[in-house]
């Protein structure tokens, strides 16, 4: 009989805390689902415009993800609160977890920031052939933590923003054109101004060389047993290899109807 009278007052209790905490709870809960519903216009919205200001892809993807991300917790605090949960001490719970964290995580927030830069000041874009860490390939994605590289052989490289941010980055598409340096080993018997010439007309002869700048042909060096010739051709960027090797090949035929003789490349004695 103690048990059920007992059941029964335990019952009574949480039935008039439920009937008191109801209107809170059911309040608490409608300004989370409704919040919900908000944030999802607002991110659609926020996104929208961005793209509607023709903002790089990227930095809008980041910038919604940010906006997201605070909303839902200022919704949270929100719903605790209206629950009846003191917010300060949550807060302060929440601030020693974020410095754990982050003194756990320094070389991601190092990757973070350094992606931060990299979306801010934009030293290369999606799409932008770079060197870069001892890599050359095309930018396929600029993500938080790392940069996605496409080699020319297509192999994907994942570069970590942070080393990426502080070093030497060589942007080739910013300029949109690019000059190759080739060189032909000549002959001493060679008749340099003939040599020059059929250089040239080669050069003119490729519509992919630019006519502005112009390509030049310059003596580059004098060695012990050939004559350096410098060959520097413009073109844009996608022709570049292109350029090289059909300058070399049309040079090369031209020289043997010429009579020119390539002289190989002379290596240097190792030492001993």
């Amino acid at each position: 009989m103690l048990y059920i009278n007992s059941f029964s007052t335990y019952a009574d209790t949480f039935l008039n805390v439920l009937i008191d905490y109801s209107p809170r709870i059911i309040s608490a809960f409608v300004i989370l689902f409704l919040g919900l519903y908000a944030i999802r216009i607002i991110n659609r919205l926020v996104k929208k415009m961005m793209l509607k200001r023709e903002l790089e892809p990227t930095l809008s993807k980041f910038l919604a993800d940010i906006l997201l991300w605070v909303l839902r917790i200022l919704l949270f605090v929100s719903f605790i609160s209206k629950l009846g949960i003191e917010t300060s001490s949550f807060v302060a719970v929440l601030g020693a977890a974020g410095l754990a964290v982050g003194l756990s995580l320094q070389g991601s927030l190092s990757n973070f920031a350094g992606g931060m830069l990299i979306i801010l000041f934009k030293p290369f874009r999606v799409g932008d052939t770079i060197s870069a860490q001892g890599v050359i390939g095309t930018v396929s994605e600029i993500q938080i933590f790392v940069t996605k590289l496409i080699t020319v052989n297509n192999q994907t490289i994942f570069i970590p923003n942070g080393i990426l941010s502080n070093g030497v980055i060589t942007n080739y598409s910013i300029e949109g054109i690019c000059r190759a340096d080739l060189v032909f080993s000549l002959s001493y018997e060679t008749n340099i101004k003939t040599a020059k010439e059929i250089v040239m007309q080669v050069m003119h002869n490729q519509p992919q060389i630019l006519k502005n700048p112009e390509p030049t042909v310059v003596v580059k060096n004098l060695t012990d047993n050939s004559i350096l010739l410098g060959v520097y051709p413009w073109s844009k960027n996608q022709d570049a290899i292109t350029t090289s090797s059909d300058v070399y090949e049309n040079c090369l035929t031209e020289f043997h109807k010429a009579g020119i003789i390539i002289q190989p490349f002379a290596r240097e004695a190792s030492k001993e």
